[in-house]
């Protein structure tokens, strides 16, 4: 089960629970957005800000101007009332997300400029220094805003649900197996044979294959937890991670976990 209590693959119904996910309690909220929602907002948008970062440095704005632009995004966002933007239509967080900064960065081409630094907006604690340092190491080929956003958004689902494994493990006292198995994770061709690490570990090749399966099915399992924060409801939980890997190149690893 998750932090926040949230569970939909041992949910009967797959349903109820969805009510307070965080993207789905934003959209309940509608024209009445609570505390709850936009606290559920605001942590959507602490851990997704990086993808819409890069989008916007990749369609060609400086780093200081692309900063000031996502923070004032944010902040049409966040302040009272800006919730009635969430439509249960509009379905998941990653695409709403994408349309309202495409809309708003047509209406700052049209302003001509970006909030000047130091305004009394309200902002969000965002590392842009190593989020500029992420975004230097991209691919330089000729990968569109669009195409980048999609796959820093996949990359960012994996990092939270591995983040979690992490924590899980360490919890237990073994995050030096976690170290050991996460080779297997996605199959990596070289990755040592399971023979071979069962040696190492005092213990056999069954028992090995075995925890392999079981760490896979839990990463599964929190990937689709972390993907049912963004979704609407459980019935886009499959789409949705079958778009996210696909935006990766790597439909295998998709239908393996």
């Amino acid at each position: 089960m998750s932090s926040d209590g949230q569970n939909p693959q041992h949910d009967p119904d797959g349903r109820h629970r969805f009510a307070t996910t965080h993207w789905s309690l934003v959209l309940a909220a509608g024209r009445h957005a609570s505390p709850a929602s936009r606290e559920a907002l605001a942590t959507l948008c602490q851990t997704y800000w990086y993808p819409l970062y890069a989008h916007v440095r990749r369609r060609g704005h400086r780093a200081e101007e692309a900063q000031d632009l996502i923070q004032d995004f944010f902040a049409g966002l966040l302040e009272k009332g800006t919730l009635r933007v969430a439509d249960r239509d509009r379905g998941r967080f990653r695409s709403f997300l994408l349309a309202a900064l495409d809309h708003f960065l047509a209406n700052a081409r049209r302003r001509g400029r970006a909030r000047k630094r130091g305004g009394q907006r309200l902002t969000l604690s965002l590392d842009f220094p190593v989020g500029e340092g992420r975004y230097a190491a991209e691919p330089a080929h000729d990968i569109t805003p669009d195409r980048l956003y999609a796959r820093r958004w996949a990359l960012t689902v994996i990092d939270q649900a591995l983040s979690r494994l992490r924590d899980e493990f360490a919890r237990a006292g073994k995050a030096d197996l976690l170290e050991r198995l996460t080779p297997y994770l996605a199959g990596n061709a070289d990755a040592e044979p399971y023979r071979e690490l069962a040696a190492r570990l005092d213990t056999t090749e069954g028992a090995v294959k075995v925890a392999v399966h079981r760490l896979r099915r839990r990463c599964g399992e929190l990937l689709r937890e972390e993907i049912a924060r963004t979704v609407a409801g459980p019935d886009e939980v499959e789409e949705e991670l079958r778009d996210l890997f696909d935006a990766l190149g790597n439909t295998a690893t998709g239908k393996s976990l």
